[in-house]
C-alpha cells in the first residue's frame, strides 16, 4: 500500500506535502517544529493536519505489519491464493483484514477444531460445497470411527454441522452483509438492571435507537451504564430475514436443506451475532471516543491558552467546611511566601473562630498587598465567597475575587511533584499554591497535572488511555511551544513539553541552571548534558531569554534564522540592538502593510514573514489578555434557584451534548446543544469556547438529583 498516497486521499492534501511532513517526521522532528520551521518544505501544513498525518503514518505502518503477519500466516499454511492476495493488499482497515484472515486464523479448540481433528471436514465440505450425493447419511457412515469418537452417522453429521456452523460465521461476505444490515436497519437498545446513587442512567432504562442515527454520546453513556452495571445493551435486528438471505446463498442447489438449515442458524446465533455485535459495539465507540477526544482536545487547547494575569500578587483560597479553607499567597513570579500558608476556618460555626480567621486573612491581605484572590469552586465555595466579598468591602481592599476550576489540584497536591517542590509541605496545603499560579498562569501550572485530570472531557475514564494520552500530550505541546517558555523560570514539567526536550533532558536543564545560573544565549544550551545537535535544532527557537545578551533569543526567531533576521534589519536600517525599541517595530510594520519586504526580498517566504512578525512583537505571549470572572451573589446554593433567573455563568466543560456552566451553586448547570443557539449547530464547540463569560436562564432545577437545566438562547426572549 503506498501510504503517502492513501493520506494523500484521505486528508485531502497533496502527496508531495503528505511525503514532505513524513519524512521530517521520520527524521525526529516535531510536530511543533515542523508546522513553525518548516512552512517552506511541508506548504505550511499546522498542527493539527500534521498531527492527523502522524496519527494515519501511525495506524497504517500497524496496518502493513499485521498485513505481513497475515500473508506470512496463510502462505505458510498453503492456503494464500492470488485473488486472496490482492485482497489482502488492498485493505485499508485492520478490521476488514481481521475479517478476510478469520476462516484462516489458527485458533483455539472449538467444537469445529474438534471434529475436524475428527475427520470429519471432507463430509462437511460436500454439503458447503452442495455436491451431490444420493444419501448423506449413508455417506456419513463412511467416516465412523470409535477411536476418535464417531460412533454413527448422526455423530459424524453433528460434527459436520460444527464445521459449516463456523464456516458460515468466518465467511467476509456473510459477515459483512450481517454488519451492513445492522448498521443500516437495526436498533440499539438498553435496560436499566440497577440504579447508581444519582440515577444517571434514567433516560436508557427503556431504551432504543436506530444503530445508524445514535449520537456519539449516546454510545459512551451506554458504555458506561454497562461498565458500572446499570444497564443492559443490547440489538436489535430482522434475524429471519438474515438466515432467509444466507440460506439463499449457502444452499444454492437446495441440497442437504434441513441439515445445513440448522448449522447455518447455529452458526448465527451462536457464533456470528455475538462477535458482529461486538464489533459495531466496538466500531461505534471508536468513532466515538474518536469525537470525544477532539472535544477533549479543543477544550483543553481553550483551557490551556487561557490569557495569563501577569505580574499579580495573588493569594489562593481552596475552601472547605471541616477541615478548613488552605490559604497561600504567590508574588509575581509565582514564588510562595512561605509564612503566608495558612487555614482558615471562616465557614465555621463559631463565630470567635469565624472572626479570628477574617482578623488573620485580612493581615494577610495587606501585608503582602494581595491583588487578587483566586477561589476554589468546590465545596464551601459560596460561603467562603460572601465572607471575603463581605472582608473586602468592609475593608475598602483593592482586591479583586476570582473563581478558578479546582479540578486536579488535588491530584498536583499529592504528586510526586507537589512533594518534591513543597516537601515541608502536607499534601492538602499544596493545593492553594496551585490555585494562585493557575490564575497569574494557566498553561505553566496545568501542565504539572495529568491532563485526563483537568475536568474538560468527557468519559475519559472509559477511553483508550494510550490513545488519549497520545492527542491530549499533542495539544499540551502545541500550546507550550506556540506560546513558548523561559528557559530561566520554566519548571521540568514545563520544559518536557518543548519540542525536543524529554522528561530527563528538561531535569538535565533545570540542573545546568542550578549550577551554573541562569542562561544568557540560546548557544549556553548545548552546554546542558545530552543536549545533542538534533534536540537543539527542535527546541532552541521555543527557549525564550529575556534580558539576554542578544535580543533575538527573546523571540520566536530560529537560530538557524539569525543571520537572515539580521539582513531583515539591515534593509530595514536597523542592527540587532535595536529590536527591542518602538521605532523598530513600528517602522517594520509600516514597510510590512505597505509591501516593501515582497517587492525587495526575492525569496519572499512564511519564514521571512514569521521572523518580521517577531521582530515587530519580540517577547509576544500568543496569549491575550485575562477576562476577570466576577462572582455573582444573587444565587450561592442550588436551593436559591428558580426557574426564569437570569444569572451570569462561565463555561466549564463543552461536550457533544451541550455546556456545564458554573452559576455559583456548587453543582455545574447543563445547556443542552438545542438550548445554546437559536440557529442549526452541529457542535457547542462552534459558538462556545471553556472559561467563557455566558449569561443563561434557569429552565429546570431537580435539587434532589442535584441537577439544573439552563438556556443561553432564550435570554435573549
Amino acid at each position: 500500500m503506498d501510504i503517502v498516497k492513501v493520506i494523500s486521499e484521505e486528508l485531502e492534501i497533496s502527496e508531495k506535502r503528505v511525503d514532505a511532513a513524513i519524512k521530517l517526521l521520520d527524521e525526529g522532528c516535531t510536530v511543533a517544529f515542523i508546522a513553525r520551521y518548516r512552512k517552506e518544505v511541508t506548504g505550511a501544513l499546522n498542527d493539527e493536519e500534521l498531527r492527523n498525518i502522524e496519527k494515519k503514518v501511525i495506524y497504517y505502518r500497524n496496518l502493513e505489519e499485521k498485513r505481513q503477519t497475515v500473508l506470512k500466516s496463510m502462505s505458510e499454511q498453503g492456503v494464500l491464493t492470488p485473488e486472496l492476495e490482492e485482497q489482502i493488499n488492498n485493505v485499508r482497515k485492520l478490521s476488514e483484514l481481521e475479517d478476510i484472515y478469520r476462516p484462516y486464523k489458527p485458533k483455539k479448540k472449538t467444537r469445529a477444531s474438534i471434529a475436524i481433528a475428527k475427520g470429519l471436514k471432507p463430509l462437511a465440505d460436500i454439503m458447503l460445497k452442495q455436491e451431490k450425493v444420493d444419501d448423506i447419511y449413508k455417506k456419513a457412515e463412511e467416516f465412523i470411527d470409535e477411536e476418535k469418537g464417531v460412533k454413527t452417522a448422526e455423530d459424524a453429521i453433528k460434527g459436520a454441522e460444527d464445521i459449516i456452523a463456523e464456516a458460515i460465521s468466518d465467511d467476509p461476505n456473510y459477515r459483512k452483509f450481517i454488519k451492513d444490515n445492522i448498521n443500516k436497519r437495526g436498533f440499539i437498545c438498553s435496560k436499566e438492571i440497577a440504579k447508581d446513587e444519582k440515577d444517571t442512567f434514567a433516560m436508557y432504562k427503556e431504551y432504543k435507537e436506530k444503530v445508524s442515527t445514535i449520537k456519539n454520546f449516546r454510545v459512551l453513556a451506554l458504555n458506561r451504564g454497562e461498565n458500572l452495571k446499570c444497564l443492559k445493551v443490547y440489538f436489535e435486528y430482522d434475524e429471519d430475514y438474515i438466515l432467509e438471505w444466507i440460506s439463499k446463498k449457502a444452499i444454492f442447489r437446495n441440497l442437504y436443506s434441513e441439515i445445513m438449515g440448522e448449522a447455518i442458524l447455529d452458526g448465527l446465533k451462536r457464533l456470528a451475532y455475538p462477535s458482529i455485535e461486538n464489533e459495531i459495539r466496538s466500531d461505534l465507540f471508536e468513532v466515538a471516543e474518536d469525537a470525544s477526544i477532539k472535544i477533549f482536545e479543543g477544550n483543553l487547547r481553550q483551557l490551556l491558552m487561557y490569557p495569563p494575569l501577569k505580574n499579580k500578587i495573588v493569594m489562593g483560597f481552596d475552601p472547605g467546611f471541616r477541615t478548613g479553607c488552605k490559604i497561600a499567597v504567590v508574588n509575581q513570579n509565582g514564588d510562595l511566601y512561605p509564612d503566608s500558608i495558612d487555614v482558615a476556618y471562616i465557614t465555621a460555626s463559631s463565630e470567635e473562630s469565624v472572626k479570628k480567621s477574617a482578623d488573620r486573612l485580612l493581615f494577610l491581605l495587606k501585608k503582602y498587598k494581595v491583588e487578587y484572590i483566586a477561589l476554589g469552586n468546590g465545596t464551601a465555595s459560596r460561603e467562603s465567597e460572601a465572607v471575603l466579598s463581605k472582608l473586602i468591602s468592609d475593608n475598602n481592599l483593592d482586591v479583586k475575587l476570582t473563581i478558578v476550576n479546582e479540578s486536579g489540584a488535588s491530584v498536583y497536591s499529592a504528586s510526586p511533584l507537589g512533594q518534591e517542590e513543597y516537601p515541608n509541605l502536607p499534601t492538602e496545603k499544596r493545593s492553594a499554591i496551585s490555585l494562585a499560579r493557575r490564575l497569574q498562569d494557566p498553561l505553566a501550572e496545568y501542565v504539572k497535572i495529568d491532563p485526563k485530570a483537568v475536568g474538560v472531557g468527557q468519559y475519559q475514564h472509559d477511553m483508550d488511555k494510550s490513545k488519549l494520552d497520545f492527542s491530549l500530550t499533542r495539544i499540551v505541546e502545541e500550546c507550550v511551544n506556540k506560546v513558548g517558555v523561559n528557559v530561566n523560570t520554566a519548571s521540568a514539567s514545563l520544559l518536557q513539553y518543548v519540542s525536543g526536550i524529554s522528561g530527563s533532558l528538561a531535569k538535565n536543564i533545570i540542573d545546568y541552571r542550578a549550577k551554573n545560573g541562569r542562561f544568557v544565549t540560546r548557544e549556553d544550551l548545548k552546554k546542558v548534558s545530552k543536549m545533542g545537535p538534533k534536540a537543539f535544532e527542535q527546541c532552541a527557537g521555543f527557549l525564550r531569554i529575556s534580558d539576554g545578551l542578544n535580543p533575538l533569543d527573546n523571540t520566536g526567531v530560529h537560530p538557524e534564522s539569525y543571520e537572515l533576521a539580521k539582513n531583515l534589519l539591515a534593509i530595514s536600517g536597523f542592527r540587532i540592538s535595536d529590536v527591542n525599541s518602538k521605532i523598530t517595530q513600528e517602522a517594520i510594520k509600516t514597510k510590512m502593510d505597505e509591501g516593501f519586504y515582497k517587492k525587495n526580498i526575492p525569496n519572499y517566504s512564511e519564514t521571512v514573514e514569521d521572523i518580521l512578525n517577531e521582530l515587530i512583537k519580540p517577547g509576544h505571549d500568543a496569549r491575550e489578555d485575562a477576562e476577570i470572572v466576577e462572582l455573582d451573589s444573587k444565587v450561592k446554593d442550588i436551593k436559591d434557584l428558580q426557574v426564569g433567573m437570569i444569572l451570569n455563568g462561565v463555561v466549564h466543560n463543552i461536550t457533544a451534548f451541550g455546556a456545564f456552566v458554573d452559576i455559583n451553586v456548587h453543582q455545574d448547570g447543563l445547556v443542552h446543544i438545542s438550548e445554546i443557539s437559536k440557529n442549526y449547530i452541529k457542535d457547542p464547540s462552534e459558538v462556545l469556547t471553556i472559561n467563557q463569560i455566558v449569561k443563561v436562564k434557569v429552565i429546570s432545577v431537580d435539587v434532589d438529583h442535584k441537577k439544573i437545566g439552563l438556556s443561553i438562547k432564550q435570554v435573549e426572549d
